[in-house]
């Protein structure tokens, strides 16, 4: 199996796939290839796993994926446009109205992201922040998910990123970052309250 194929599959276990859709990775792909699905579209394929295979919306895009990544149609971190884009996530204690002023408040961020070329497009407190990084180059997304009056998933997609190597890096940037952002306002008991009086 190839690296991209290793990759999804760690995500989703063959005896978890079998489980959940009464097929393994090999026979999903084996199936697929019958099919003649690497003539087609993302969407083509999730949807003719929906329909003719019944399988869920959900397994039914995660077999596309690791389809995709293993016959060569997309890599790791490439979206089924083309685009590369990293993603990371991060439990944090803290109330979600105050995570997402760690992104949008100016003082705040640069103790969490020092060096960041991060300029906010929108912000919805406690739902998710959309910004622009490098000067536009690229774009952040934010969705905050409240798991309790002050605990929050943190979840951050960084989307328009030029090639592999830059979703590798970048996916380790916001890994970190996002530690960083979880230390400050855990260790520093921010996340009880509405703003940063110090800035």
């Amino acid at each position: 199996m190839s690296p991209a194929g290793k990759k999804i599959t760690e995500k989703l276990s063959d005896e978890a796939l079998a489980g959940a859709t009464g097929k393994s990775w090999a026979e999903w792909f084996a199936l697929l290839d019958a099919w003649g699905a690497t003539d087609r579209g993302h969407t083509e394929i999730a949807r003719h796993l929906v329909d003719a295979e019944g399988v869920s919306g959900w397994h039914a895009q995660s077999i596309t994926v690791g389809y995709e990544q293993e016959r060569g149609m997309r890599e790791v971190g490439q979206s089924s446009g083309g685009g590369w884009q990293a993603s990371a996530s991060r439990t944090v204690n803290a109330p979600a109205e105050r995570c997402t002023a760690a992104f949008a408040d100016d003082a705040l961020r640069r103790r969490w992201l020092p060096d960041g070329d991060l300029e906010v497009r929108t912000h919805r407190p406690g739902v998710s922040v959309t910004a622009d990084w490098d000067g536009g180059t690229s774009r952040i997304s934010v969705y905050l998910t409240a798991k309790g009056p002050a605990k929050t998933q943190v979840g951050l997609g960084h989307t328009k990123l030029p090639d592999a190597d830059a979703v590798a890096a970048y996916k380790e940037f916001w890994r970190e970052r996002l530690g960083a952002l979880k230390t400050l306002l855990e260790s520093e008991g921010l996340g009880d309250t509405p703003r940063d009086p110090s800035g």
